[in-house]
Formats: C-alpha cells, sequence, structure tokens
C-alpha cells in the first residue's frame, strides 16, 4: 500500500531530510515530488518555504490473533462442571485510509495548466499541440506533439523533467490540493522505458556472460526505477545503486547459481 507524508522546509533538501527522519527510511526507499521551491523574499518579507510530497510502499500488517487460555481442570464435584464461555477476539486495528485523491477540476485546473505551457512555450519560441487527461488516480496527464520536440525532451529527458517540475509548481502553488501532472511529448517516456528494459536484459546478459557486475550510465531515480523494476524477476542477477546525485547510476551485479531457486535475492534499492 502506497502512502504520502508531506514537509516543508527551508529549502527542498532540508523538507526531504526531515521526511526521511520522521518516516525513518533512506532517500532510496521513497520518491519525492517538489511542491513548492520555496523563496527567501527580502530581509525575511515574504519567504515561504519548500514542499515536497514523499512517497512510500507500506506492506499490510497481519493481524495476530491471541492464543487462548488452556482451558482450567474442571474441579471434582458430583455436578459436570460449566463449559467455559469462549474468549471474544481482539478487534482488529482498523487500518488508516489512504489519503484520498485530489479530486481535478477539469475547467480551472485543465485551463491553467494550458494556460502556463503556451506562454512557456511560446517564450521556448516552440508551437505545439497540448492534449489534457485526468488519471484514474487523480493526477493529469499532459501530452505534447508538434514540430519541434526534440528541444522540448532535451538530453535524456533532462528538458522535459524540468518543464514537468516547472508545471506542477505553477499550477499547485497557493492550492490546497497538490495534483501530479505528468508532461510527455510524442510518447517520449513510454519509449524511453522499452529501451531502458531492453538494455537493463542487455546488460544482465553480459553480467551472467562474464560472470561480474556492470555499471549502467548515471541516470534519475525514475529510469533506475525502471532498471530494478525490469531484472526484479531476472534469473542470476541482482541489482543496486550506487554514487550520490546527479551521477548516481544502478549497476547489475552477477549472482553465483548455488542460490536455491526460489530465493534469489532480489533488488532492494529502488530509486
Amino acid at each position: 500500500m502506497q502512502k504520502y507524508l508531506e514537509k516543508t522546509g527551508k529549502t527542498p533538501d532540508d523538507a526531504i531530510a526531515a521526511a526521511l527522519a520522521e518516516l525513518g527510511m533512506d532517500r532510496d526507499d521513497v520518491s519525492v515530488e517538489i511542491l513548492e521551491f520555496g523563496k527567501s523574499g527580502f530581509l525575511g518579507i515574504g519567504a515561504s518555504p519548500a514542499v515536497v510530497r514523499v512517497s512510500y510502499e507500506v506492506e499490510d500488517e497481519p493481524v495476530v490473533e491471541e492464543p487462548k487460555p488452556a482451558p482450567a481442570p474442571a474441579p471434582k464435584a458430583e455436578k459436570p462442571a460449566r463449559a467455559a464461555e469462549p474468549k471474544a477476539e481482539a478487534p482488529k486495528a482498523a487500518e488508516p485510509a489512504p489519503a484520498p485523491a485530489p479530486v481535478v477540476d477539469e475547467n480551472a485546473d485543465y485551463a491553467a495548466i494550458r494556460s502556463f505551457l503556451t506562454g512557456l512555450l511560446e517564450r521556448m519560441g516552440i508551437q505545439a499541440d497540448i492534449e489534457i487527461s485526468a488519471r484514474d488516480n487523480g493526477g493529469i496527464n499532459v501530452n505534447l506533439s508538434g514540430s519541434g520536440m526534440g528541444a522540448i525532451i532535451g538530453r535524456r529527458g533532462e528538458t522535459l523533467d524540468a518543464i514537468q517540475h516547472l508545471t506542477n509548481y505553477a499550477v499547485n502553488r497557493g492550492s490546497e490540493k497538490h495534483l501530479h501532472i505528468s508532461v510527455d511529448a510524442e510518447n517520449y517516456r513510454s519509449k524511453r522505458e522499452e529501451s531502458l528494459a531492453r538494455l537493463a536484459e542487455k546488460m544482465a546478459e553480459k553480467a551472467i556472460k562474464y560472470k561480474r557486475s556492470m555499471a549502467l550510465e548515471p541516470m534519475n531515480s525514475y529510469e533506475r526505477h525502471v532498471i530494478h523494476t525490469a531484472l526484479q524477476n531476472y534469473e542470476g542477477v541482482t541489482t543496486s545503486s550506487t554514487g550520490v546525485e546527479p551521477n548516481r547510476r544502478v549497476v547489475v551485479s552477477y549472482v553465483k547459481p548455488e542460490t536455491p531457486a526460489g530465493n534469489k535475492p532480489q533488488s532492494r534499492e529502488w530509486a
């Protein structure tokens, strides 16, 4: 089950550190969305904190029934002993309800997104068709199409990621609800996922063939997550991440065959 935690700080890094300290987790155990970058203001006037939303997975806790005490020996008497009434089971602890998905206002929210992206693309000198649609989880998908998409995507999607961050910041700023807006261009993200999955399998084959660890190029947290997911059930290898941002990368490691089937180590790092 996925949960969310929002934290504030002087900077996004401070807010992320506060969230990780409260959760007792590492940076690689969570996904981070920057909702507000914060600003220092002038002489402290007009300052606002940075706001981040940290999402993380938790396993449903199994409910363990209390063992029933052994029945007491019946007293020696001519009359039969009265049967003991069964002990009532402890009530199951109610699971915390997941955070409700924000409600999308297709008029106001769509208009805000379209207005911001239109102005941004005009300043970039790019004309593009903007297609907006709602997701089932309360988020919004935006797909850009037209000429000049290469400039929008940038090297390994870096410009596209920056446009997505700016769009989320501009639309969510000053709003009580925080929508997650995914911005894509000519379905680049799905094509990139397919390319990364093929790369992951190729590196896994090399790790097994040469019986050594293979390090991939530096990637952002989303792309590393795609690699981990692609190889989580791949026999003979395990994955981990090493390094610090922005040079953090996935390492595909060979696993010796003596590991019993069904107990192969799995990837433990998802970032």
